[in-house]
């Protein structure tokens, strides 16, 4: 079943806040998940993805980190919460979304950076994570050039 890029993209929004209220609350993750679930439009949001991700990113967060801290220019605490959140979201999917082309997992991340970041962060997280897609997207990468 094909899925609808504006509904996955409306996941990767949702997620956005969703892991940043985790990061600044500590709030249990399910907890957090019934929230959203209830606020969220689901004709409009691919919510499995959004589940999917938001059970495993948390989970997985010490990892996803270790895929982009050698391309920072500062500490993983210097990071924002909106930034962190949407490193994650993209190096999960760079990681494990082999499905999803790594141009697209990268513009959507700009995307998310343009709408929820302060206002310059779209061009730092576009640099940090070309250099994690030439690391673990490299045959793509290759392949598409």
């Amino acid at each position: 079943m094909k899925i609808s890029p504006k509904k996955r993209h409306n996941a990767r929004r949702f997620l956005v806040q969703a892991l940043y209220q985790w990061q600044m609350t500590g709030d249990d993750v399910g907890e957090i998940l019934l929230s959203f679930m209830k606020t969220m439009n689901i004709k409009k949001t691919d919510a499995e993805y959004f589940q999917t991700l938001l059970r495993a990113i948390p989970k997985q967060a010490t990892a996803l980190d270790a895929l982009y801290t050698p391309y920072l220019d500062r500490s993983l605490e210097a990071i924002g919460p909106v930034e962190l959140s949407i490193l994650r979201i993209a190096s999960y999917e760079l990681q494990y979304g082999i499905e999803i082309p790594y141009r697209v997992i990268i513009n959507e991340a700009i995307e998310l950076a343009k709408t929820f970041g302060p206002e310059e962060s779209f061009k730092y997280i576009n640099s940090i994570l070309d250099k994690v897609a030439e690391k673990s997207r490299s045959i793509e990468i290759n392949i598409s050039q």
